[in-house]
């Protein structure tokens, strides 16, 4: 079984969807034969490398609140991230564009340890106030979880795997995914959006169903 997952790292929902698609697959009986990749999705593509302001900041100018206003709605997510486990940490959360981290995703893939470069750039970004889009920090973060040197910089020195990420995207827009994250079992049957556990089990037992089924 193949369950492809296009989200972005700076993406508060996916990082909750992650913790509850991985507190599914464990109720799962046929959790070893699942095979996940994790897709490129751009929240924002345009974004600069680096915002010179913290993501509280940022959401108060974009959206015309003030500071207080940001961090109470980001508080309001954070609430929920902290019953699947997880630390938010808006105040210090520094945004940017997250392209690079996505073509290094794809470097990890390739040496099978893209589940573990996802999630350490999600918890860098949601709760260590890492500056995602920064090389120097992004290069730190691949190498900390296994991943070659020479290959992370030549990666992030090069436009390596930006194919890889723009093929991802396209295929995204073929899908109509405008919102991540967004979940593909086998490339036929789908769920949107940070599902309770229960749902995401019930997504992966009708595609193992309809598997046995084709089967026989």
């Amino acid at each position: 079984m193949n369950v492809e997952i296009w989200s972005d790292v700076v993406c508060p929902w996916c990082y909750i969807g992650k913790r509850r698609f991985e507190a599914a697959l464990a109720q799962f009986p046929q959790r070893d034969e699942v095979t996940i990749t994790w897709r490129s999705f751009e929240l924002d593509p345009d974004a600069p490398r680096e915002r010179e302001v913290d993501n509280a900041t940022h959401l108060a100018q974009k959206y015309g609140m003030s500071r207080e206003e940001a961090l109470a709605r980001g508080q309001q997510v954070a609430d929920l991230a902290a019953a699947e486990g997880l630390a938010f940490r808006h105040d210090i959360a520094r945004s940017g564009n997250t392209f690079d981290a996505h073509r290094l995703l794809h470097l990890a893939a390739e040496h099978g340890q893209q589940d573990a470069l996802k999630e350490r750039l999600m918890l860098a970004y949601h709760s260590e106030g890492e500056p995602i889009g920064d090389p120097k920090t992004l290069e730190r973060l691949a190498v900390e979880v296994g991943l070659p040197e020479d290959e992370v910089r030549d990666t992030l020195a090069t436009d390596r795997f930006a194919a890889e990420v723009r093929e991802d995207e396209a295929t995204a827009s073929s899908f109509r995914i405008t919102g991540v994250p967004f979940f593909v079992v086998d490339r036929r049957f789908a769920a949107s959006g940070a599902q309770p556990p229960e749902a995401l089990l019930q997504l992966l037992t009708q595609a193992q169903e309809a598997s046995t089924t084709a089967t026989n």
